[in-house]
């Protein structure tokens, strides 16, 4: 799949990644078809986090479904 990653304070790049999988039987995987930048992700991209590594995927979780 394509995801945007961190690859430093301002640089992102969309990259493809693994595919994710099913690891409990009460997961699930959804096809997104849109997507956008909130503001968190403003803060990675100007400040990144101290456990960000290269390629770290950001974006927000959807585990509330």
């Amino acid at each position: 799949m394509r995801a945007v990653t961190w690859q430093g304070n301002e640089k992102m790049e969309v990259k493809t990644v693994p595919d994710p999988t099913i690891e409990e039987p009460t997961d699930m995987i959804v096809r997104i078809t849109a997507t956008a930048i909130c503001g968190s992700d403003l803060h990675l991209y100007h400040n990144g986090k101290p456990v960000m590594e290269e390629d770290y995927v950001v974006g927000m979780s959807l585990w509330e479904l």
